[in-house]
C-alpha cells in the first residue's frame, strides 16, 4: 500500500486555503469593479486623475486576475 503522507500535508490547514481563495476573489471583485468604474469615466475625470484616454483604456481591458 502507498505511503500517503508524501502527499498530505498537515502543516496547512483547509481553512487557511479556504480563506486564501476567498482573499483572492474578493481582489479578483475589487479589480474588476475597479476597472468597470474607470471605463466609465468622463475625459473630466480623466483629467482630474492625470490619466489619458489610452492609458484608461488599457487598463480597463486586461483581465480581473492580471495585477
Amino acid at each position: 500500500m502507498a505511503d500517503i503522507s508524501l502527499h498530505y500535508r498537515a502543516e496547512v490547514p483547509v481553512m487557511a486555503t479556504v480563506s486564501a481563495v476567498g482573499q483572492l476573489f474578493a481582489i479578483w471583485r475589487r479589480r474588476a469593479r475597479e476597472r468597470h468604474q474607470l471605463a466609465e469615466l468622463d475625459p473630466r475625470a480623466m483629467r482630474d486623475i492625470g490619466l489619458s484616454p489610452g492609458e484608461i483604456q488599457f487598463e480597463a481591458n486586461k483581465p480581473f486576475w492580471r495585477d
